[in-house]
């Protein structure tokens, strides 16, 4: 038997609870890993809530979880590139990893960095691969100047940085309690709230070229404001006002592959990207971790740990 997260019905944090389960097995082309870190994300709290019932049903009763790293624990038939007791970076699309051990199609793993710690490399899918399109979206250039929302979230933090790396000035709308970590990654801090229009126009004196909306509440409008092309705005929340204005939306399934997971995951062994985690619960704690994170306050990414 494995524990797992399950839930049977749509509902605030008390619907979830750790269960025991039969231990999965590999099928043809799969691995079973056994999980060592597992990210947890807003996506799934509104599935969980059934806020997304229409696009992304759940099925009861259901887990939970899609980013992970671990240990490959075993193999299913015709899988040859992967060995028992290799540590890799993954993810499923079965919501199961948030549990002792999940089954993975081998496709979507890849090997994990000796210098990428656990926690990190646990939280990377989602942020990451969400992080990594919508800035492609956007298409920052050497000397151009790009506005990340939510710039110390889980997807903003790992934005603010990939926009750095293509060239650009960023500037990152963030809480003050931010602003000095957001400095020492090279970007330019605003805080948030009334009269943000007139302090990123005061710091971008020449106009702004591109904007990552990670957070929703009428930054995609913002943007526009500030003159920026519709082709130019990506937003991953805010869906409705992407369709009114025609803005883009770009975010984890325009990325979701192991290719894009195994440059991120470089990227963070050599230094040249940081993946914050705000805390590490152990799954236990399933409901405390997803109360903390449904806050909207916290710096980068929070983890379970079976």
């Amino acid at each position: 038997m494995a524990r797992a997260i399950r839930f049977d019905e749509y509902g605030d944090v008390e619907v979830l609870r750790v269960e025991d389960v039969p231990r999965p097995v590999p099928g043809p082309g799969q691995v079973l890993v056994e999980v060592r870190a597992a990210g947890i994300n807003p996506g799934e709290a509104s599935i969980r809530k059934g806020l997304l019932h229409s696009r992304f049903p759940a099925t009861f009763p259901s887990g939970q979880g899609s980013d992970f790293a671990g240990v490959v624990a075993s193999l299913g038939e015709g899988v040859s590139d992967i060995a028992v007791g290799d540590e890799v970076i993954g993810f499923v699309e079965t919501r199961s990893s948030h549990a002792e051990f999940v089954v993975a199609e081998a496709a979507n793993l890849t090997p994990k960095p000796e210098g990428v710690p656990w926690e990190v490399a646990g939280s990377l899918f989602v942020a990451g691969t969400t992080a990594y399109a919508a800035v492609g979206a956007v298409c920052p250039r050497e000397g151009e100047t790009v506005v990340v929302s939510g710039a110390a979230g889980g997807v903003g933090s790992l934005a603010v940085q990939l926009a750095r790396l293509a060239g650009a000035t960023v500037i990152g709308l963030a809480g003050e309690a931010n602003h000095e970590w957001l400095r020492e990654l090279g970007v330019i801090p605003i805080s948030y709230g009334e009269g943000v229009l007139s302090r990123i126009r005061d710091a971008a004196p020449s106009g702004v070229d591109a904007f990552v909306d990670t957070f929703g509440s009428g930054y995609v409008e913002l943007a526009l404001h500030l003159g920026i092309h519709p082709g130019r705005i990506n937003t991953i929340i805010d869906f409705a006002a992407a369709e009114k204005y025609n803005v883009k939306t770009d975010g984890n399934a325009a990325a979701a592959s192991a290719d894009v997971l195994r440059e991120l995951g470089l990227l963070l062994d050599k230094g040249l990207l940081e993946l914050p985690v705000a805390r590490v619960y152990p799954l236990d704690e399933v409901r405390n971790a997803y109360r903390e994170l449904e806050q909207r306050h916290t710096r980068g990414k929070i983890v379970l740990r079976p």
